[in-house]
């Protein structure tokens, strides 16, 4: 059964690495960066997932995807064509971003605003919008990541890091 990757975060959170490092050998990328100057990039993104599906051929669509309204109709087509819809969750680190960002050169470089308006429409993806997977994607901090599968949408939340206490000594 053919699969649909819908890769959701914020820019520069390393989707694109990630589909070049774990998915390029499987997958037809289709992003809407890849057509910079098109018109009707929408529609052209989803022609081109139909194309590869009915090809059967599994699909990863790296665009920062970020609020149900966008997933929606990637899951649809999925699903039309008989295919998984996979979520991959890249849950945002704004400090990162900006500093990944800060790096990228011309047309790469994304305005901060604009990756500060995609942070507050931002929405973690879950099973009622019809995701068949989900999956929480972290860097491994060596220029790798982890991918952790979540059965439920509890699963994709981020756990608060562990509060240390320590035997503080007034003096």
């Amino acid at each position: 059964m053919a699969e649909v990757a819908i890769l959701s975060g914020l820019q520069a959170s390393g989707k694109s690495t990630f589909f070049r490092e774990r998915l390029a050998d499987t997958h037809v990328h289709v992003s809407k960066d890849n057509w910079p100057n098109a018109r009707h990039r929408e529609q052209r993104q989803r022609r081109v997932i139909g194309e590869a599906l009915v090809e059967g051929r599994d699909v990863a669509v790296d665009n920062t995807n970020p609020s149900p309204h966008e997933r929606e109709p990637l899951i649809e087509i999925a699903h039309k064509a008989g295919a998984k819809a996979v979520g991959y969750w890249f849950p945002p680190d704004p400090g990162v971003s900006l500093e990944r960002n800060a790096q990228r050169e011309g047309r790469q470089r994304v305005p901060n605003v604009g990756l500060f308006s995609t942070l507050k429409r931002l929405k973690r993806p879950s099973y009622a919008e019809g995701f068949d997977e989900l999956y929480k994607v972290h860097s491994d901090g060596q220029g790798g990541f982890t991918v952790e599968h979540c059965p439920t949408d509890t699963d994709l939340e981020e756990k608060p890091a562990p509060v240390r206490t320590g035997s503080a000594r007034r003096g």
